[in-house]
Order: C-alpha cells, then sequence, then structure tokens
C-alpha cells in the first residue's frame, strides 16, 4: 500500500516518519548579549542555542519562516522580522535594510547550502556566524512501499535517504523548498512546495497519493 514518507521527526496522522539522519546540538561559550540581532534559518538552531544560553532570548530575531517564528514565540524570544520567501538568499536580501548598522549574529547548522552570510556581508552588514548543530545519517531499517510520496525537509535528508535507498520510478518526491530540491538526483521527479513547511508538503502529498 502506498505511504507518504516524511524525512522528519515531526509527527502527523497517516504520515510515516523515516529517520534517516539525526540532529546533534554543539555548544558553545559565545557571548549572545554582545550582539544586536540574531538570525536563524532553522528551528533546531533555535533549540540548540536555547538548550544552553537564554540570553539569546533578550535579543531581536529575525527568522526565515513562520514555523521557527512560532518555536522563539513559544521559548520567549523576540520576533521582529519573520522572512516572506522563505528561501536562504532571498532571505538574506530581505535583512540588509533591516540589518544596517546592526552587530549581527547568525547561528547556523555546520553544513549549509545558502550564501547568506556572503550576501549579508558583500552589504558591509557586520556578521558572525555560529555553528550551533549538526546532522548526521543514521541507519533506516523500513521496507519502503511501491507508489509512495516521500516529503524531503532538506538537503542532509536527500543527501541520507540516497546513502540508503535507491529511488523507484512509482516513487515521487516533494520537496520542501528550492536549496533542497538542488541536491535531488538529476532522474528524480519532484514537486516544490509553494511554502517552506511541513504542514504544505504533507497536504500536497495527500492530493498526490489520493
Amino acid at each position: 500500500m502506498a505511504k507518504i514518507y516524511l524525512l522528519s521527526n515531526q509527527k502527523y496522522s497517516n504520515v510515516e516518519n523515516l529517520e534517516v539522519f539525526q540532529i546533534e546540538y554543539i555548544k558553545s561559550n559565545i557571548d549572545v548579549l554582545s550582539y544586536d540581532a540574531l538570525v536563524f534559518t532553522s528551528k533546531n538552531a533555535v533549540y540548540s542555542l536555547d538548550s544552553f544560553n537564554k540570553d539569546w532570548k533578550k535579543i531581536d530575531s529575525y527568522v526565515i519562516a513562520p514555523k521557527t517564528s512560532q518555536v522563539i514565540g513559544k521559548l520567549g524570544g523576540k520576533v521582529v522580522f519573520t522572512g516572506i520567501t522563505s528561501h536562504g538568499n532571498e532571505f538574506a536580501q530581505e535583512l540588509i535594510e533591516l540589518l544596517k548598522d546592526k552587530k549581527v549574529l547568525y547561528a547556523k547548522a555546520l553544513k549549509t547550502v545558502s550564501n547568506l552570510v556572503e550576501i549579508l556581508k558583500e552589504n558591509k552588514i557586520l556578521v558572525k556566524e555560529i555553528v550551533v548543530y549538526k546532522t548526521s545519517c543514521k541507519k533506516s531499517n523500513v521496507s519502503l512501499e511501491e507508489n509512495s510520496v516521500f516529503i524531503f525537509t532538506s538537503p542532509s535528508s536527500v543527501e541520507c535517504f540516497f546513502k540508503q535507498y535507491l529511488w523507484k520510478d512509482s516513487y515521487k518526491a516533494i520537496v520542501i523548498g528550492k536549496t533542497t530540491a538542488k541536491y535531488l538526483p538529476k532522474d528524480v521527479n519532484y514537486i516544490i512546495s509553494s511554502e517552506t513547511s511541513i504542514d504544505e508538503c504533507i497536504k500536497l502529498a495527500r492530493q498526490t497519493l489520493f
């Protein structure tokens, strides 16, 4: 029977989690209070920073997408801007005017795929990067059903999936954004979600499947 496989640990009804990667937080002694602004492009970065430094909640946060903004709100942080496009390079362009004359800290993954920092620096924004988490592949023992839909939520989800599984013609791929799509093998057809949210990806998957 065809299924929807979500390459993330978030739980949804009638959706099977295919956990092919794991998140590991990386602690730091950074003095968050010496910065005027925080930039987040992932909720994992928020959760990691919150696990070892609560001072971040006092600093204005500039966030790529609504879901990450919600996480910050629930944790008691201060969201002052949420991105409109929800894509890394476009988000950087949105930030240029907002971050002028500010000292900025970008909390990020060990591996990132956008040129956000380069774009900000080119536009004379004083920005420092801090790596607060990394992803690593983990073994999955799930046997995949024919005709299923797979939701790829990050470049890491693509990389770790294709280390373990072969793609079949009957499979369908949905990706959360343009950056993730670039990591799919050339022979894989895919649909990009209109919003960078797992909820939207699942709606699309259900339409595709049924």
